[in-house]
């Protein structure tokens, strides 16, 4: 088993890299999660999941073991392939995608494209315990409405110093309050003034 890969990426498209190591390029699937955070990279080490089947064998890289852990848990529910756990990835973060897990969020993990309700049930029904396990039994506070601008607000906040549970309750307030922000620098601002 490759457990990570480091090296040159001499290719890089938004679902999969080219990682060259000693003289070798290895092709290796990734996520829109994975993409975002290796973009701007030349050199990085990505965390590899092989998969072999009868008339194939494939890799599968991630930025960091969470997304790895949680691409693996995935792809032990009946009826999610590897292409369907890639979608799932690069839909949500793994953040959002325990969070949906554990609160049992069906239409959340329904809105993913190739999940229907029933696959998204068994998901939550499968996954729910080992999810919980991980996460030491704590929910994981990241809001599943308006997930993206959220998630960005959240990180640059943090990266500022805030504390989270602040953050994350008046970043909730915010857009609740005012649902038609689209912007994270406005969800910004009003946060900081809220907080003020």
């Amino acid at each position: 088993m490759i457990g990570y890969l480091k090296g040159k990426l001499t290719i890089k498209t938004p679902t999969y890299v080219i990682v060259e190591c000693n003289g070798v390029g290895y092709h290796v699937n990734i996520s829109l999660n994975t993409y975002s955070k290796i973009e701007n990279l030349t050199e990085a080490s990505i965390f590899t999941h092989l998969q072999v089947r009868e008339d194939d064998m494939s890799l599968y890289g991630f930025f960091d073991p969470e997304e790895k852990s949680i691409f693996v848990l995935l792809i032990s529910v009946s009826g999610i392939g590897t292409n369907t756990a890639r979608v799932i990835l690069s839909y949500m973060t793994v953040d959002e995608i325990k969070n949906a897990i554990i609160h049992e969020d069906v239409v959340t993990i329904s809105k993913v494209k190739g999940i229907g309700p029933k696959t998204a049930k068994r998901l939550i029904l499968d996954l729910k315990d080992k999810v919980m396990k991980e996460s030491g039994g704590d929910p994981i506070n990241i809001p599943t409405g308006n997930n993206i601008i959220k998630s960005e607000a959240l990180s640059a906040l943090l990266a500022l110093g805030f504390p989270k549970a602040s953050v994350e309750r008046t970043i909730n307030l915010v857009v609740a309050k005012n649902p038609n922000l689209t912007s994270v620098e406005d969800v910004i601002k009003m946060v900081l003034k809220n907080m003020s």
